[in-house]
């Protein structure tokens, strides 16, 4: 059970539409695409093709890799009768809010498997957090540094943003008696980083890191992704979208993804993966003190406690709410930071996963979905809900 740039939306992740720089020169006009190959075709074979810089290979949950290319280079390769798809490359940042009331208000302290007591019993699972990095030797976290991958800039994946630190500490901060607990204590951390220290990344490094993830199906029971952009539902991958096609794969290997809804107030149909059909999508509550009923005199922002949190997204294709309002964590430096967002909320669903599937290791992910949302109350006030749709609250007493 172990174990190829974005926009920090959500404190969450927003992915925007790739923008071709302006070249300096006619004839340096490159731009990032991501080629998918159509089945049976080897990788290698279509990889040295004049005029064709590869950054990222995609071997598991997809077939193909990611380059920079002309314009026209690219046409050229779409009518190569060998390549399924020419996408081109989209960009992502971080925009980091606020942060453990959310642990009580889903009742964690209650769950048997998280055994929440200041003795460090770790939860035998694993999950990876495709974000900025994780801060590697964080005290009160459960790295497995021998299964980091870097599919951003440079070659590690410690942490130099905090923000991927921040969900991991959610999922899982140790049981120790210091420092913060997380929802699953002890759930062995792969960090798996996609965005560079400013929360910058591309579609193409995200693919890389849905397929390093797909790669140790047999090791990853989990995988986090508090980050998204602009883009639809393409079910899966079929008006060529990569990225869902990557992702449908990775949860058929057996790999449970939760996402953040996103922190644009709007629906989350026009985001991705928040609207992807095979991922656990979340939004944000507000919560102050960790109880129901509301009342609680608010923290590090102006929300109502116990209500819709103001940013976050909703719609349809959200599956369940969890506390994302001034969320206390783990940070870089081996620190603790407040902050808020989406992003915030997703890590307490990806812990819970965590947790239901160290009970029931043969879960599919639609089954831990399903699970999530039957074990879910309704002891909130959804009255600021956008779209009126009374999501189930994230509890895990009884898992």
């Amino acid at each position: 059970m172990r174990r190829l740039t974005v926009k920090a939306l959500f404190a969450a992740v927003l992915l925007a539409a790739a923008m071709p720089a302006a070249p300096a020169i006619a004839d340096a006009q490159t731009s990032g695409y991501i080629v998918l190959l159509k089945d049976g075709v080897s990788v290698p074979s279509v990889t040295n093709l004049a005029g064709v810089t590869v950054d990222n290979l995609y071997q598991s949950a997809v077939r193909g890799y990611s380059a920079r290319m002309t314009a026209a280079t690219a046409a050229r390769l779409a009518r190569d009768s060998r390549i399924a798809l020419v996408q081109p490359d989209g960009v992502a940042s971080i925009a980091a809010q606020t942060l453990p009331t959310g642990i009580d208000r889903i009742d964690a302290e209650k769950s048997p498997t998280a055994k929440i007591n200041g003795t460090d019993e770790r939860v035998n699972v694993d999950v990876a957090v495709i974000d900025t990095g994780v801060d590697l030797d964080h005290p009160d976290l459960n790295v497995y540094t021998a299964g980091a991958k870097n599919c951003s800039t440079g070659r590690s994946a410690d942490d130099g943003n905090g923000h991927g630190t921040h969900v991991s500490g959610t999922i899982g901060a140790l049981d120790n008696g210091s420092g913060v607990v997380g929802v699953a204590p002890g759930a062995r951390i792969w960090p798996v980083r996609v965005l560079n220290n400013q929360g910058s990344g591309s579609f193409s490094a995200i693919i890389c890191g849905i397929d390093y993830v797909t790669a140790h199906a047999s090791e990853i029971e989990v995988a986090n992704m508090s980050l998204g952009g602009s883009g639809s539902d393409s079910a899966c991958g079929s008006n060529k979208d990569a990225m869902h096609e990557a992702i449908c794969r990775s949860v058929s290997a057996g790999v449970t993804y939760v996402v953040a809804a996103g922190n644009s107030a709007a629906n989350s149909s026009t985001f991705v993966p928040a609207t992807y059909e095979e991922v656990i999508t979340v939004s944000a509550l507000a919560d102050f003190n960790g109880q129901p009923g509301g009342g609680a005199a608010s923290t590090c922002r102006a929300d109502v406690d116990d209500t819709f949190a103001d940013f976050s997204n909703y719609g349809a294709d959200v599956d369940i709410i969890a506390p994302g309002v001034c969320i206390l964590s783990t940070w870089k430096g081996g620190g603790y930071n407040t902050i808020s967002g989406t992003s915030m909320a997703s890590p307490h669903v990806a812990g819970a996963a965590a947790l239901y599937k160290a009970t029931h290791p043969s879960a599919s992910p639609s089954a831990v979905k399903s699970a999530l949302q039957s074990a879910g109350t309704t002891n909130w006030n959804s009255a600021t809900d956008p779209d009126g749709t009374h999501e189930r609250l994230l509890n895990v007493a009884s898992f």
